[in-house]
């Protein structure tokens, strides 16, 4: 089913035009003098008319939809806004066409990994389509709100919280390929319903508490060894520089050994976490 348009017309003129038909009939009534029987029944029967057609008026605020029905029957939706006229004797019930908000509850999710993780999202949405929305299914609202978390809980699962692999995808370190996945899984599930998603954030996303220290650790443990081997390749860098200096420069020649005792003197002055104490050799350089 999708949405089309009821007829309506602007409910001021109908007013008066109404008001008018019901005045002629009654002032018909009662100058039949002679014979007011056809006069009075004329009048009743456009009275009773009019009556019915004034419960076809309808005010439409703006950002708003009113979904007609007759007897069970779909007859289309009012998108106009102010006050308007349309069947009589039907029904019409109010669709908000504003853009809306859906913050999801904070949901335990375990990772691609295993490890439990807390994860909510905010979802920014609005009806596009009102007979869908009405008629598709139950109850849009709550169908939105099921599907969301439904949908962020495949999307954590399928990823892991932190990377661990080069080039691998992760919660925390790709929140834009993330969210961008969330929202195609959304609107191909809330498209039934009528509904455009029109962003998705995440609010929150951590450890679960019973494993957050421990995963606290083990990044401190992975920041203190990239640390670690940056140290390492820049001091191993300088030493082949040295390297090179005093042997371009033919200051000192020195064999095998001796490079291997200078190379493994300057890794751990440079490599070292406290300053060292330099030694001074008064003697030969193989002494």
């Amino acid at each position: 089913m999708k949405e089309r348009r009821a007829f309506n017309t602007n409910g001021i003129p109908m007013v008066l035009l109404l008001l008018l038909t019901a005045a002629s009939a009654v002032w018909l009534g009662v100058s039949s003098f002679e014979d007011p029987w056809p006069g009075l029944m004329y009048a009743i029967v456009v009275l009773l008319a009019a009556l019915v057609a004034f419960s076809g008026f309808s005010i439409v605020p703006p950002n708003h939809a009113r979904v007609v029905t007759f007897l069970g029957r779909y007859l289309g939706t009012i998108r106009d806004n102010g006050f308007r006229w349309t069947f009589p004797l039907t029904m019409r019930r109010t669709v908000s066409l504003r853009v809306q908000n859906f913050d999801s509850n904070t949901l335990k999710v375990n990772d691609a990994m295993g490890n439990p993780v807390e994860v909510a999202s905010v979802i920014v949405w609005k009806v596009v389509d009102s007979a869908k929305a009405v008629f598709e299914v139950e109850d849009y609202q709550n169908f939105i709100q099921i599907q969301t978390e439904t949908a962020v809980r495949h999307m954590a699962s399928m990823y892991p919280y932190d990377t661990y692999e080069t080039g691998q995808i992760s919660l925390q370190a790709n929140a834009e390929e993330v969210m961008a996945l969330l929202h195609r899984d959304l609107q191909d599930q809330l498209e039934q319903a009528g509904v455009e998603v029109l962003r998705t954030q995440l609010r929150r996303l951590a450890y679960a508490p019973e494993i957050a220290g421990e995963m606290l650790r083990r990044q401190q443990a992975e920041a203190v060894v990239a640390a670690r081997r940056r140290i390492v390749e820049g001091a191993v860098g300088m030493v082949d520089h040295a390297l090179e200096l005093l042997s371009a420069r033919k200051i000192v020649e020195l064999d095998e050994e001796r490079k291997a005792a200078m190379v493994s003197n300057l890794l751990v002055v440079l490599c070292s976490e406290t300053r060292t104490q330099p030694v001074v050799n008064t003697g030969t350089l193989y002494t």
